[in-house]
C-alpha cells in the first residue's frame, strides 16, 4: 500500500508551555554537557588490585600482577590499593571496597574475582575493571587472559627431552579450565618429545584453596615419585612451593626405589658439577629430581646450595607475564586511551607467556635442546603445531 501525506496540524504554544520547553532544552544542554564531562574525566589517580589468595608475596601469579603495577605506578605517579584475602571464602569481598576508596580501575588477580568484578562493573558505569585469567562482562570490564597452553607446550617438551625415567608429574592447583590449559599444553609437549613418555597429573584441591596448601602439594610431589616422576611442573600458585619443598628435602630419585617396570633411561646430567650435598644423599645409581617453574621465573628457587655453578632442581620456568599484562592495562587507563573492553589474549606472539633460560640452568639446556626448542616456538607461532587447550 502506499503512503498517505498528512498534513501537520499547528499546535498552539501558551506561556507556560514555552517556559516548560525553554527549560527542557536548558537541562538538555546540561545533561549533554554533563555526560561529556564526565567521559572527558582525567582517569583517578588510585589503581586496585584485588588478590587470590597467597597475596602479594606468592612467589607467582599474585606477585606478577603487583609488579606490573608497580611499575606503571612508579612511572606514572598513581597509588595502588590492594585487598588481599586471608582464605578462599573472601575473595572478591575486597572489589567494592576499593572503587569506594577512589580507584578508578581495579583489577581481580585471578578467575575466582571475576563474579565481584562483573557485580561491580554493572553498578559503577564510571569505572573501570579487569580480570586476569578470566572473562568478565560489561563494556567497562576486560578479561586478561593467556595462552598458557604454549608456554606449557615448551616446558614440556623439555620434561620429554630430560626425563630419566620417561615419566613427568603436573600438579595443579584447582581443576578448572585454566588449569587445564596449563596440563593440556605440557602433556602435548611432553608427547611431542618423548611419544612413550608418561605424565602423571594430580591437583591439590577443589575449591580455590589449592592455590596456597604447599603441604599438600608436597605430598602429591612425594606419591608422583613413587610412580617414577622425576620432573614436576606445578601450576598450583603458592602450593608450588610445597613441590620445591620435597625436592629440597629428597633432591634424587634411587634406582632401588623405583617401581617395577620403570628404569633410568639416560643419565644426562652426570656431567654437571653436584654440591657436597647432593653428592652425599644421592650415589651414581640415582637420578636428580627437578621441578618447573610457574608464572615468574622461579629458576633460582632450585638453587639449594646457592652456588649457581652445581645442579640446579629447577629445570625452567613456564613465565605468565601477569606483569605485563596488568603494566598495560593500569598504564593505558592512567594515559586516558580509548578503553576496549572484551577480551585480551597474551601468548609466544606478543610476549605473553615464554620459558626461563638463565645462569641458573644453563648447564641444564645444552645449545642443540635450546636451538631445538626456540624451532618448536616458531611451529607453534606459525600455526604449524595447534597446542590443545584441554
Amino acid at each position: 500500500m502506499g503512503s498517505m501525506k498528512r498534513t501537520a496540524t499547528p499546535r498552539l504554544m501558551t506561556a507556560s508551555s514555552l517556559v516548560a520547553s525553554a527549560s527542557f532544552r536548558r537541562f538538555s544542554v546540561c545533561a549533554v554537557s554533563l555526560a561529556l564531562g564526565m567521559a572527558q574525566a582525567a582517569p583517578a589517580n588510585t589503581i586496585g588490585l584485588a588478590f587470590d589468595v597467597g597475596g602479594i608475596k606468592d612467589g607467582g601469579f599474585n606477585q606478577a600482577a603487583y609488579e606490573g603495577a608497580q611499575k606503571a605506578a612508579k612511572e606514572l605517579g598513581l597509588t595502588i590499593k590492594t585487598a588481599q584475602p586471608k582464605k578462599s571464602a573472601e575473595i572478591g569481598k575486597g572489589v567494592t571496597p576499593l572503587v569506594q576508596s577512589g580507584a578508578g580501575l581495579v583489577i581481580g588477580v585471578g578467575y575466582a574475582n571475576n563474579d565481584a568484578i562483573t557485580t561491580s562493573a554493572a553498578t559503577f558505569g564510571g569505572n573501570r575493571f579487569a580480570v586476569v585469567d578470566d572473562l568478565p562482562k560489561g563494556k567497562n570490564a576486560v578479561g586478561l587472559r593467556f595462552r598458557e597452553q604454549e608456554g606449557s607446550f615448551l616446558v614440556g617438551y623439555l620434561a620429554g627431552k630430560q626425563s630419566s625415567t620417561g615419566i613427568v608429574g603436573f600438579v595443579g592447583g584447582v581443576d578448572v579450565p585454566v588449569i587445564q590449559k596449563f596440563r593440556a599444553g605440557f602433556a602435548a609437549g611432553v608427547k611431542f618429545a618423548c611419544p612413550n613418555c608418561r605424565v602423571v597429573s594430580a591437583f591439590v584441591a577443589k575449591t580455590s584453596a589449592g592455590f596456597n596448601d604447599p603441604k599438600a602439594a608436597a605430598v602429591l610431589a612425594a606419591s608422583m615419585t613413587k610412580q617414577g616422576v622425576d620432573i614436576i611442573f606445578p601450576a598450583a600458585g603458592a602450593s608450588g612451593q610445597g613441590v620445591v619443598n620435597f625436592i629440597k628435602a629428597q633432591p634424587c630419585l634411587k634406582a632401588s626405589s623405583l617401581p617395577a617396570g620403570v628404569k633410568f633411561k639416560s643419565d644426562l646430567f652426570a656431567g654437571v658439577a653436584k654440591s657436597a650435598a647432593y653428592k652425599k644423599l644421592c650415589t651414581t645409581a640415582s637420578r636428580p629430581l627437578f621441578f618447573i617453574g610457574v608464572d615468574t621465573n622461579q629458576n633460582a628457587l632450585g638453587d639449594f646450595d646457592k652456588q649457581a655453578a652445581t645442579l640446579n632442581h629447577g629445570l625452567t620456568s613456564m613465565v605468565k607475564r601477569v606483569d605485563n599484562a596488568v603494566y598495560t592495562i593500569v598504564k593505558e587507563y592512567a594515559e586516558d586511551r580509548p578503553w576496549r573492553g572484551g577480551d585480551r589474549s597474551f601468548g609466544l606472539s606478543n610476549g605473553g607467556v615464554s620459558v626461563a633460560i638463565d645462569t641458573y640452568n644453563r648447564a641444564l639446556i645444552p645449545a642443540s635442546l635450546e636451538t631445538s626448542l626456540k624451532k618448536v616456538e616458531q611451529l607453534i607461532t606459525d600455526g604449524v603445531i595447534k597446542v590443545p587447550t584441554q
